[in-house]
């Protein structure tokens, strides 16, 4: 399997579409920012991707994680061990981390361009560094500060890495049900006791020591989701002088056999009186939580657009070179004995979806990280509250639509090279079983849906989606009678309202009936995902026929073929999802009993 950075889209989506260093520059110190700084940080991390990591994906699918037993230890692959020294090697660890603690001070949506490239050669190998990113979040936001002085500094070093620990085997994502117990020691630490599952990274050999962030109850809380804190529980014992100790009383007690991501250890991890530390307040750790879940909800997400990414490149290389029948519409390649299969309709069909799919997911991923941008940085609390609105409103669409699509990308990848797509040599076939996770870890598409509907909407009075459609209504005012850009626009304002619209019956409906939040919500966040990737491909066509675009006659009308497949071919299927979201509650509640019986 093979893989090129896709630079010059990445760089347009960055730079024409989404003006990325007038967000820099609006920032405290984003002026050191230039765009020739951050055009050399992506030039060699397309290097490491392409000539270390690419190499590591499908040896680490046919090695595996493996466990002992007798010593609790998980070995990952050797390669992955290699690419994670050279990784730290080139302070790819710290890109995005605050100078304070050592890291690059790099813009976080310089850092998400940098992760596409990481998840498109290896997912499995990217989840290492992810959870790391998560506790780092974790730490600036809830910890105390010699917990950052303390903890930061070795995980953005690649010294140590971090993990989430959230779900036990009987509550699933319901973490009101769960039952790790944290008793006081008396000298501030904790003595926590439970099992976790499901925890990715939970052991390994690749770093000195893993920080584990773990939920887990105090003796006089309260029931419920009220009654959760979070605790630092590192694998070696840390003191607050941050000398390290002997081995905690935390350990693996097995490894799950995967249908995909093989190369990343998902343990069940045991907690036995290990050593912890409070982060954050007491029974507020979902606060905490929530810092970790939604940075890597968005992690998440940009690993179902490496995966299309990837799925596409090498889907598209093959149908340029397979050879099979002929045009009906007359011989396309007379000099050979058959025409190459991209000259078949459906083949396009399968190529322009994943195309069209990942490039507009590549426009959503690189805005919400602009948004995480300004809500870390701007100085204006009116921008940083706006910045926070949509970007909260955008985390589960961005999760759940890229997810979802990845597996039907990856899934278009292997139909595009038949049975050669089936068997592993080609490599297609691992990328379906890859994506097939994303879907489900770090809340699944049906969770994503209820936060979208139940929480952003309904709950926070759809804050973020009236800013983000404040936002779309500029933009389609400014440009309605734009020469080639108009018709989208046009279309993308009569979207706007039908949103709106159908946001308003939703909650009509639900002020009667509560399960008609959870009857629309699926196809409501469907239905608000392809009209968000078609605002953001509205704005890539106005981009690409500015006067002042410097790119190709060949890039321009690659983005118009691709934004017009679009807005004809996929963008109906927002249409199918209305008509679920307008078809209520009552096809899921009137004799569904009998039916399921």
């Amino acid at each position: 399997m093979n893989y090129t950075a896709p630079l010059a889209d990445m760089r347009f989506a960055l730079y024409d579409v989404l003006d990325a260093p007038s967000v820099w520059n609006s920032l405290p110190g984003g002026e050191d920012h230039t765009r020739e700084l951050v055009d050399a940080v992506l030039d060699e991390g397309a290097k490491f991707c392409e000539q270390v990591l690419i190499q590591t994906n499908q040896i680490g699918d046919e090695e595996g994680c493996h466990f002992d037993k007798d010593n609790k230890t998980v070995t990952t692959p050797q390669a992955f061990k290699d690419a994670y020294n050279r990784f730290v090697e080139g302070g790819w660890t710290g890109l995005c981390g605050d100078p304070k603690y050592g890291g690059q001070g790099m813009p976080e949506s310089v850092g998400y361009v940098f992760k596409e490239m990481i998840e498109s050669c290896n997912v499995a190998w990217g989840t290492y560094p992810l959870l790391s990113a998560g506790a780092v979040d974790a730490l600036v936001h809830h910890g105390e500060e010699w917990q950052r002085e303390l903890f930061i500094p070795r995980i953005l070093s690649g010294e140590w890495t971090g993990t989430m620990c959230l779900t036990e085997p009987h509550c699933g994502s319901d973490l009101g049900l769960l039952r790790t117990r944290a008793e006081p020691l008396g000298d501030g630490a904790y003595a926590i006791s439970g099992t976790k599952i499901f925890i990715t990274a939970g052991e390994h050999d690749m770093s000195q020591n893993i920080v584990h962030l773990v939920l887990a109850r105090l003796p006089d809380a309260p029931s419920g989701t009220k009654g959760i804190s979070m605790f630092i529980v590192p694998k070696f014992k840390v003191a607050r002088d941050g000398s390290v100790g002997e081995r905690n009383a935390v350990a693996a007690g097995n490894i799950e056999h995967k249908m995909g991501l093989k190369g990343s250890a998902t343990c069940v991890m045991n907690f036995d009186g290990a050593v912890g530390y409070l982060i954050g307040k007491e029974n507020r750790g979902l606060n905490a939580m929530f810092t970790m879940m939604n940075t890597a909800r968005l992690g998440v997400g940009v690993q179902g657009l490496g995966l299309i990414e990837v799925s596409h490149q090498n889907a598209l290389a093959y149908a340029k070179d397979r050879l099979q029948m002929r045009s009906l519409s007359g011989a396309k390649r007379p000099d050979k004995p058959a025409d190459p299969i991209i000259v078949h309709p459906d083949v396009r069909r399968m190529l322009m979806t994943q195309k069209a799919i990942g490039e507009a997911g590549r426009a959503l991923c690189f805005y919400s990280a602009l948004q995480v941008d300004l809500v870390a940085k701007a100085q204006d609390a009116t921008v940083r509250q706006r910045a926070d609105d949509i970007l909260s409103f955008l985390t589960p669409i961005s999760k759940a639509m890229l997810t979802e699509l990845a597996i039907e990308c990856t899934s278009h990848g292997i139909q595009v090279l038949g049975g050669h797509g089936y068997v592993r040599e080609w490599g297609l076939e691992q990328l379906l079983r890859d994506a097939r996770i994303t879907t489900i870890y770090e809340g699944t598409t049906q969770i994503q849906a209820l936060d979208l509907l139940g929480r952003k909407i309904m709950g926070q009075q759809a804050a973020g989606l009236r800013q983000f459609l404040a936002e779309v209504a500029e933009f389609c005012a400014a440009h309605h009678d734009h020469a080639e850009a108009g018709r989208y626009v046009r279309r993308m304002a009569e979207l706007a309202k039908e949103w709106e619209g159908l946001t308003r019956e939703i909650g009509m409906r639900a002020a009667q009936n509560a399960d008609e939040i959870g009857a629309a919500a699926v196809d409501y966040l469907f239905y608000s995902g392809y009209v968000t990737f078609a605002y953001f491909l509205a704005r890539e066509a106005e981009a690409v026929t500015r006067a002042s675009f410097a790119g190709t006659a060949e890039f321009r009308a690659a983005k118009l073929a691709t934004v017009h497949f679009y807005f004809e071919r996929i963008l109906p299927r927002a249409m199918v999802h209305a008509a679920g979201v307008r078809a209520g509650a009552e096809s899921l509640t009137s004799g569904v009993e009998a039916a399921l019986a």
